[in-house]
């Protein structure tokens, strides 16, 4: 194998490897409503934490509640450590960043791997999906 090669191959690379490690502006999911299927019972809180609940577990994340209307949820995933802060209500609910370990993440420009967002944004839509069983 020629060294023009091996470098051009070399350089592909690491170039896969950054692109791959990427950072984003850190996703938050803002006020959300809660649309439940059954219009004849009526939605309570603690319906909605045992959907969110549900809904992280199913993808890894471990909740609990840190008081009424505020949940803490953890996702460890080999050297990473995501959490967030769920606020919630009969009527609605949000995902805000707390704190991580090794996702990059900068405080000055409120940037973050993209691994974080994708977890984010399949939290919310396992949420929801959730929220229709209610």
């Amino acid at each position: 194998m020629s060294f023009k090669l091996k470098i051009s191959i070399l350089a592909s690379l690491m170039l896969l490897t950054f692109i791959g490690c990427g950072t984003g502006a850190v996703y938050n999911v803002p006020s959300q409503p809660v649309v439940a299927n059954n219009a004849e019972k009526a939605v309570e809180d603690k319906d909605v934490y045992k959907a969110i609940v549900r809904a992280g577990a199913g993808l890894g994340w471990n909740v609990k509640k840190i008081k009424s209307g505020v949940a803490e949820a953890s996702l460890h995933l080999r050297t990473h450590l995501a959490i967030v802060t769920i606020n919630y209500s009969a009527t609605d609910y949000s995902i805000t960043y707390k704190t991580s370990i090794n996702l990059n993440y900068d405080e000055a420009t409120k940037k973050i791997h993209t691994n974080y967002n994708g977890w984010i944004q399949n939290l919310d839509r396992a949420i929801k999906t959730q929220l229709t069983l209610i």
